[in-house]
């Protein structure tokens, strides 16, 4: 329920002392909403209420709600956040739609690679970009990026080691877009079944060169600033085991590059 969730949110604010970024999405998994009940094809409009639910709450003052899929009176959620009005809030983007729904909200966006081609990637931006503008919000947008990143000594083994992990990964996010193919509930299925098509013949070397950054400290930092500069990027986050299967030592070495190395070169 939003109100648990904008309680939650608040709670972290304070715990952390302002420390906390609220990452946000209606999901594009239909799976996780037959799970609860709930039909996929309203998961649009119930985000939307979930969001001006969130934003009321976070005031700390008493108000009430109507809506479609929620409603309530003279309620009043304790505490307030830290931060004023409330924590940063960065939303997930992935369909066409979607982008210039944020833009209109003012919102930071965080988008990967994952389903995107870059070039896919740069029309939609440029649809978030252009909404911001049209909305009035000052500024150009914030626009962050999510892709696997993985670090090692030589090319060789930058390139090898992470190739089951990262393969693992995309062969389940296609099982994942399968699963909703057929229904009626989730958007084109056009656009889903060509989602499909890109990820069930995607090679390694195809992900490699267009949907990861792997490579010694300098390859890193030349594929790194790289997108930052074709796509405008605000700000990146490190997937550093998106499959699940690497060791913790090979994780905590990417980060020790990103964070002693990559990242003061790239400011």
């Amino acid at each position: 329920h939003p109100l648990r969730i904008a309680e939650e949110v608040a709670t972290v604010d304070q715990l952390s002392h302002g420390r906390f970024d609220l990452g946000i999405g209606r999901s594009g998994s239909p799976h996780a909403y037959d799970v609860l009940g709930v039909p996929y094809g309203e998961s649009q409009a119930r985000f939307e209420e979930a969001l001006a639910i969130m934003r009321q709450a976070w005031k700390g003052e008493p108000f009430s709600y109507a809506g479609t899929f929620y409603r309530f009176q003279d309620t009043t959620v304790a505490p307030r956040p830290y931060q004023v009005p409330h924590p940063p809030m960065r939303m997930a983007a992935n369909s066409p739609e979607t982008f210039p729904f944020v833009g209109r909200m003012g919102l930071p966006l965080f988008v990967g690679l994952r389903d995107l081609d870059i070039p896919e990637l740069r029309v939609h931006l440029g649809a978030y970009r252009a909404a911001w503008r049209q909305a009035g919000h000052p500024g150009d947008g914030d626009v962050c990026l999510r892709l696997p990143v993985y670090a090692a000594p030589t090319e060789r083994e930058a390139l090898e080691e992470p190739r089951e992990n990262i393969t693992y990964f995309f062969r389940r996010h296609a099982e994942l877009t399968r699963f909703g193919l057929g229904r009626r509930d989730t958007g084109p299925a056009g656009r889903r079944l060509s989602r499909l098509d890109q990820l069930a013949t995607l090679s390694y070397e195809e992900i490699l060169e267009k949907r990861v950054a792997f490579g010694t400290t300098a390859r890193l930092t030349e594929r790194l600033a790289g997108l930052r500069d074709e796509l405008g990027l605000d700000g990146m986050i490190a997937e550093l085991n998106p499959g699940g299967l690497l060791p913790m030592d090979r994780m905590l070495r990417t980060l020790r590059v990103l964070t002693h190395e990559v990242i003061p070169a790239l400011r």
